[in-house]
Parts: structure tokens; C-alpha cells; sequence
């Protein structure tokens, strides 16, 4: 998983794209005909032969890189519309910002909240938030309710401050219904009695010719804003004046509008912050006035009228806490179709809902998880319903072109051939964290539809549909997903080109099993849909992947011997510095792949023989059984020396960072030189046979297993699985001068979740190690979840990893991505 804080690189030239190509005129045109019709042929000469056929030219790869895989989606047409999906055309798909809502559309309408405390240090401009930023100073923060669907409770803490967001959506006509937010401001300690002025800002941006006709009433107040969009109809959104916490009674505020062309999705804060640049006085009825900085105070249009970029409309709002706030969007269709009648889901009618929605949710959680059930405490079941909710918040809806770099054949020979633009596609996923990587990750994905499964299949479904509509002409997803400006502009360059011939673990295959297990009509019908692009995706992982001798997998894409790192990075396999052999070469065999290789033949198999996909069977049943086969699996990863499976590579532990002035550390290798061995990096990667449950519960390979994670010299920790034996010459080592460790060492959930799982199959299974199995298994359980409980207690977040030392959380935060696997450990379901 290929982390760190981005920012965006200029995207390539529109001349990259295939669709763009010199079209030949008179007599040229017939020549033009002949070589499209070669190219058509040697294009399906090549979908014949498969990726094998190294011959294919460069350009025909290139081709066939940025062209989307001809089989039939697996989601139906317009899935993602008001017609065919109506509750879930809007959304919090806005994961990136602390909070806001827009339509899952490649052109949506979009809502969301600003805020600033105002005069908090004298003479200073307000700092305004807006988006989830690491280093901010805001938090905790998050999700305490979200159902995925109608409603949603945030808190977020801002120094003297609390905000408490709330939405609940309303049903009805044909355009997604209506929804209703309410902002609750008040002071983090109760008694405050000095607080500063607080200034909510209310946005809306659309993005093309859509209609915005705003309504101004007395002192700059916003009454209302109508507007039509081909998508949405017409509507009007409301801001409501600010009342008491909890009451109807008004309370004086002052505001101020700013009205404009959209500057672009990752400027808003920006030019909202630039044109904070005019004291206003804030004058309750009976106090003293109060200086703040707004915005300018009219709705003259800022630069001359509507341009065809779309608008940009803001309206602040500045009082001093405790004060609510509600803004409500009423859809046309909706009110004509009897919502009218219901009146403003506002104020009392707006408490009840939100009322009502929470207890369905704590019912609903019980019901699935059962944690109150299995004697789980209050405060664990708290932790268990904000690790779901944080997810469900944070699922996005992303549209846009990312970039790739063609498959050129050669290894390393990607230096000579330039990015280019792929096809336009939506996505609809999950992220790993709100604050540092709001888009999505393919192999984070799996897990946390392993989540959201358990709570809501049919998302699982939209999710899965829409990773699977990324596939191009090879059956390649790129590992990370880059769509639009807001996304990009998160990115820094060097991460944004995605590599055609690079890979990630196939983790959306776990929810695939899921669904075969638990036998589902509709997961059925949508395996069956979705069985060509799972059968691609995998087709195309094995054959690219293919390692030096057979039944051998090697990870395209590791990092070259630079001699500034101490072990070249291994991306695609997700386990970012993970110790690999020492000198990168292509007589390296993986074993992590090739157990994800097997499992993913073992699901697609299992797959093809429900489904009558008899070809596929007979490929896939063979290559399952292969794969699977004790004796190929230790004639290639079991290490007699070590005790243990393992990588395999040109190797040597003689390797080490020295300082060496100017250069800074530099790696120094010494005797014995590097030779063809086995790995000697016990760890996470040791493991994978066991993890993934490949092993028979007789075979002599589990013990050993059982004995190294056990051992806290090894991978035992009181806090869960270290990833790094804590032995190891790279244990919590610096990968370069710049680079601290990553898994090395830290204790990471989805790993201890596959461990868990593992453990608890081999302890109910019959075998030699099965009472030692369920032992490890109890104990592990419980030394993950009072952690990652105590850390949640003390900091008011979910982390990406923890330390194996003392337990406290590092890495971004909140990371509600695959650390809400606590939530499936806590109900013991595998």
C-alpha cells in the first residue's frame, strides 16, 4: 500500500488519449482502412494468445492498456442513477472533507461545510477547516452513527469547540428524495462560559450549466436557493436561521454571502480563505459588538456571471456557541409526490427522525453482530458501531480519468514510455482514511467489504461492480485509484501513474468467498454476472505474475538496488518494505503471491462448478489443485534452514545503512555476497500458508507455524502479530534516510484478522494442533481488541498500525479502513 501525503501531478496531454488520432483524408484513407483492419486482427490475435505471447508489440500493449475489458459489466445499466438506485444517489461521498454530501453522478451537485473560529488568537485570521487534514490539530473526529444508506451522527472536536453533523435523507419522487443536515456548535468543556465567535460557511458547487438561483433577504441572510440540474430536476435548498441546542428558540446571528464561478473542487478553501478579508461587526440585541472577518456581503457575482465552469455559492453564518443550524434540500419530485404534505424535515419532525434512525441502528447492530450477545462490555460495543460507522463514512463515489504506464514487455524499460490517460470510469469504495488517503486502494478494498459485507450486502455488490468495471483489455485493476481533481490534488507526482504490469493482492476475492458461503440469492446472480471479470482479473494476475520456474509467482515492480536503500521495496505486494531478497532479480519466487495465486484459483474454481462454467471449471480445477499440493509448495518456499517457508531470491544478510559523508547512509554490502537462497525474513509473509488456510490440519508445516507466531522473540506480541520477527537483522530498521520502518514490525489488523481467522479454524478442525490452535486463538483475540479498545479510549481514533512495544497507535489517523476488521473480530466472524 503505497502511502505517504500526495499532491497532484499535471496531467497528461489530452493527445495520449487512444480515442485521439490523426484521421487521414482522400487517398490516404483507404491505406488508413488496411492498417485498422491489421491492427483489429493483430489485436485479436493477441486476445487469443493471452498475455504470454511476449512478442506483442508495444504499441498494440499500449492499446491495450487504456482500452476497458469488452465483458458485459456486472452492475446493470445506470446502476448508480436515481431510477435504478435512488437511495443511494446521495451520499457522504465526500470522504476527504469533514463533511458534505453530492450525488454519485461524473457531474454532481455538491454540498458542504466550512468552519472557523473566529478571534481565536488576537489579531489573527481564522483558520478555517474543511478538509481532513493529518497534521491540523483537529480531533478526535468521526463517525459515531452512519448506516451506509439514510443517516449519519459526526462529532469533531476544535480546541474550546465541539461540532456535532447530522443527516438524515427522506424518500421520494424520482430524483433521490430530499435530505435534511443539522450542525450543532458548542463548547468541548460544559460550564465555558468566554467562547469565540464561530462562523459556519454552507456550499454548494455545481459543475457545468446548471441553474443556481439564489434568494437574499435582510442582512444578507440567504433565504433559499432554487435550482434544476438534468439529473436532479428542480429543488431548493434552505438555510434555516440558528436556534439554542436541543430548542426552537432563535438566536441572533450575522451573515454574509459570496457567490462566484467554481474555481476547481481543490481551491474552495482557498478562495474562501482569500476573500476572508472584511471586519464585520457581529451586534446581538443587548451586547456588545464583536469584530470577525466574512466574506464580501452581497450577491453580485464575482466575475461577471455564469461561464459554463459551474458555481460556486457560499453562505456564512457567524454567532457565538452553543447554536444549531439546519439546511435542508427539498427535491422537486419528491414534494410533488406527497412529501410536501409531510412538511420540512426540520426541527422537531428532524429530532425525531435523526431519534428514530439511531435506535433502528443500535437494533440493527445487535441483531447482526451480537456483541452485547457474546459478552462483549457497553464500551466495546461502542467501539464496535464507530469502527462500522467510520467505514460507512467514508465509502466515496470518484469519477475520472486516472494515469497508467503500459505494460512495455521488458522489465524495467518503463523509463521510455510515457503515461498516458486511461478511459473515464466511476468508482464507488471504501478508503482507508479520510485524512490521508481518501481514494481507493484495491487490496485494502477486499477488506473492507469483508466489513460492510457482513452489515449491508448490496453495497458490497456496488462496490465489487465497480472495482470490476476498471478492468482494461488485459484484466488489470491499478492498486490505486486517482479519480478526479480533488483526488489528484491529495497526490504527489511520483505516485499518481499507475503500472500496467504491476499487481496488488487479490482481496476482493474474500468477499467473493463470503458470498459463495453464505449462498445468497442475489450475491448469486451477481457472482454470475461478474464471473467473467473475476475470471479476467485473475487469468491476468497469474499469467503476468508468473514467477521463473512453474507454479511460481513473482511480484513485477520492486524498487531497484538503489544504493540508498537498505531493501528494495516491494509496492504491488501491498507489504510495502517488507524484506525481500537483497538484490531484486527474476529468479525471485514470492510466497505471498503464490498462496493469494492459489486461493484465488481455489474461490474462481469453487465459482465456475456453481455457476455451470464448465471451461473455466476444467481450467481452474487443475491449477487449484496444484497450487494447493503440499509437496510443490515445500519444493518451493520451505526452508529446511530456517524452519519456516519463505521467499526465495539472489540473497544476503550481509547488508547494512552506513553513514557515509556527503552521501548521507548509504547501504554497504559485505560477506557473504549475495547468492541464490531463501529468505531469511520471518515475518507476516512466513505465514501466508496458514493465513490464507492452505495448509491440511495434519501437516507437519502447521506447528512450526504455530510455534513462531507463539514465540514472543518472533511475531508474539501482548498487543497482537508483529509483522517482523522481532529477531530479525531488519526489525523496526530504516528502510533508507528518509524512510522509517513500516512492517517491520508494527502490528497491523487485517494481517491479525487473517491470522485470527486462521487460528480459528485450525482450533476447531480435527488435528494434532488444534487445542493449541484455539488456545492462541482466545488469547490473540483478546490482546487485539484490549488495544485497539485502550487507544480508542485514549485518543478518540482507529489507527493504521500499532506499535508491538507498548501498543499506541502510529501511522495516519483515523484510519477507518481495514483496522475496522476489530469489529468482525469482536463478533468472531471469519
Amino acid at each position: 500500500m503505497a502511502r505517504g501525503e500526495r499532491r497532484r501531478r499535471a496531467a497528461a496531454a489530452e493527445g495520449a488519449r487512444p480515442q485521439d488520432r490523426a484521421r487521414g483524408g482522400g487517398r490516404r484513407a483507404g491505406g488508413a482502412r488496411a492498417a485498422g483492419r491489421a491492427a483489429l486482427a493483430a489485436l485479436a490475435l493477441a486476445l487469443a494468445l493471452g498475455l504470454a505471447g511476449r512478442w506483442v508489440p508495444a504499441w498494440l500493449r499500449a492499446r491495450r492498456a487504456l482500452t476497458l475489458h469488452p465483458a458485459p459489466p456486472a452492475l446493470p445499466p445506470g446502476s448508480s442513477s436515481p431510477a435504478v438506485a435512488p437511495e443511494l444517489f446521495w451520499g457522504t461521498y465526500r470522504p476527504h472533507v469533514y463533511f458534505g454530501m453530492k450525488t454519485r453522478s461524473p457531474r454532481p451537485l455538491l454540498t458542504g461545510l466550512m468552519w472557523a473560529q473566529q478571534g481565536a488568537a488576537p489579531g489573527a485570521a481564522p483558520k478555517l477547516r474543511h478538509t481532513c487534514e493529518q497534521g491540523d490539530g483537529v480531533g478526535p473526529y468521526g463517525w459515531d452513527f452512519h448506516d451506509g444508506l439514510a443517516f449519519g451522527r459526526q462529532r469533531i472536536s476544535d480546541g474550546a469547540l465541539r461540532l456535532t453533523t447530522e443527516f438524515v435523507k427522506r424518500p421520494g419522487g424520482q430524483h433521490g428524495g430530499d435530505w435534511s443536515w443539522r450542525v450543532t456548535v458548542e463548547p468541548q468543556a460544559p460550564g465555558t462560559s468566554s467562547l469565540p465567535l464561530a462562523s459556519l460557511f454552507f456550499y454548494v458547487v455545481t459543475d457545468g450549466h446548471e441553474v443556481l438561483l439564489p434568494e437574499i433577504g435582510a442582512k444578507g441572510q440567504l433565504k433559499f436557493i432554487s435550482g434544476h440540474t438534468s439529473e436532479l430536476g428542480d429543488f431548493r435548498l434552505t438555510l434555516l436561521p440558528p436556534t439554542g441546542p436541543g430548542d426552537t428558540v432563535p438566536k441572533h446571528a450575522s451573515y454574509n454571502v459570496f457567490w462566484s464561478s467554481n474555481p476547481g473542487l481543490p481551491l474552495l478553501t482557498d478562495v474562501v480563505t482569500s476573500r476572508l478579508n472584511s471586519w464585520f461587526r457581529h451586534r446581538p440585541p443587548g451586547a456588545s459588538p464583536d469584530r470577525y472577518l466574512g466574506l464580501p456581503g452581497s450577491l453580485k457575482w464575482e466575475d461577471g456571471g455564469p461561464s459554463g465552469q459551474g458555481q460556486f455559492l457560499i453562505q456564512q453564518v457567524t454567532l457565538r456557541a452553543p447554536f444549531s443550524v439546519e439546511f435542508i434540500f427539498e427535491s422537486g419530485s419528491a414534494q410533488a409526490g406527497g412529501n410536501q404534505a409531510l412538511g420540512p424535515l426540520a426541527g422537531s419532525q428532524l429530532t425525531r427522525a435523526l431519534e428514530g434512525h439511531v435506535a433502528a441502528f443500535q437494533e440493527r447492530f445487535e441483531r447482526t453482530f451480537q456483541l452485547n450477545g457474546k459478552g462483549l462490555s457497553p464500551k466495546e460495543q461502542v467501539l464496535g458501531q464507530v469502527a462500522l460507522s467510520g467505514l460507512l463514512g467514508g465509502i466515496g463515489y470518484f469519477y475520472g480519468q486516472g494515469l497508467v504506464l503500459p505494460d512495455t514487455g521488458v522489465e524495467g524499460s518503463e523509463q521510455n514510455v510515457d503515461p498516458a490517460l486511461f478511459p473515464p470510469v466511476p468508482l464507488f469504495s471504501g478508503v482507508p482514511s479520510r485524512s490521508f488517503f481518501p481514494r481507493g486502494f484495491l487490496w485494502d478494498e477486499g477488506f473492507h467489504q469483508l466489513v460492510v459485507q457482513r452489515w449491508d450486502p448490496r453495497l458490497t455488490r456496488e462496490a465489487l461492480g465497480h472495482w470490476l468495471g476498471l478492468l482494461n483489455a488485459d484484466g488489470w485493476i491499478g492498486r490505486e485509484q486517482i479519480l478526479g481533481d480533488e483526488a489528484r490534488s491529495r497526490v504527489p507526482p511520483e505516485f499518481l501513474v499507475q503500472r500496467a504490469a504491476h499487481a496488488n493482492p487479490p482481496t476482493l476475492l474474500l468477499p467473493v468467498l463470503r458470498m459463495l458461503e453464505g449462498g445468497d440469492p442475489d450475491d448469486l446472480a451477481f457472482l454470475r454476472k461478474a464471473f467473467p471479470r473475476l475470471h479476467a482479473w485473475f487469468t491476468w494476475l497469474r499469467q503476468s505474475q508468473a514467477g521463473p520456474v512453474p507454479l511460481s509467482y513473482r511480484w513485477r515492480g520492486r524498487d531497484l538496488a538503489l544504493p540508498t536503500l537498505l531493501n528494495p521495496k516491494t509496492l504491488p505486494s501491498g507489504l510495502d518494505d517488507y524484506p525481500r531478497a537483497s538484490h531484486p532479480s527474476t529468479a525471485e519466487r514470492h510466497l505471498d503471491l503464490r498462496c493469494w495465486v492459489a486461493l484465488g484459483a481455489r474461490v474462481l474454481s469453487r465459482l465456475a462448478e456453481q455457476l455451470g462454467e464448465a471451461e473455466a471449471a476444467a481450467e481452474l480445477g487443475p491449477l487449484a489443485a496444484s497450487l494447493e499440493e503440499p509437496k510443490s509448495l515445500d519444493e518451493l518456499h520451505w526452508a529446511p534452514e530456517l524452519g519456516v517457508f519463505a521467499d526465495f531470491g539472489n540473497h544476503t544478510k550481509a547488508v547494512q545503512l552506513k553513514s557515509r559523508p556527503p552521501q548521507g547512509l548509504v547501504r554497504v554490502v559485505g560477506r557473504p555476497p549475495p547468492r541464490l537462497q531463501y529468505v531469511d525474513a520471518l515475518g507476516y509473509v512466513s505465514l501466508f500458508p496458514f493465513l490464507l488456510q492452505l495448509l491440511d490440519p495434519r501437516s507437519p508445516r502447521l506447528g512450526p507455524l504455530l510455534s513462531v507466531l507463539a514465540d514472543s522473540h518472533h511475531l508474539w506480541s501482548p498487543f497482537g502479530l508483529r509483522s517482523l520477527s522481532a529477531s530479525s537483522l531488519f526489525y523496526r530498521q530504516r528502510n533508507s534516510e528518509h524512510d522509517p520502518p513500516y512492517w517491520r514490525g508494527a502490528v497491523w489488523l487485517n494481517i491479525n484478522y487473517l491470522a485470527l481467522g486462521a487460528l480459528h479454524h485450525y482450533g476447531r478442525v480435527e488435528g494434532p494442533h488444534k487445542v493449541q490452535a484455539s488456545k492462541l486463538y482466545h488469547e490473540l483475540r483478546a490482546n487485539v481488541v484490549s488495544n485497539i479498545w485502550q487507544q480508542y479510549q485514549t485518543t478518540g481514533f482507529l489507527w493504521e498500525q500499532y506499535s508491538d512495544q507498548d501498543g499506541r497507535g502510529s501511522g495516519c489517523r483515523p484510519f477507518h479502513g481495514w483496522t475496522s476488521l476489530v469489529l468482525l473480530i469482536m463478533a468472531e466472524e471469519y
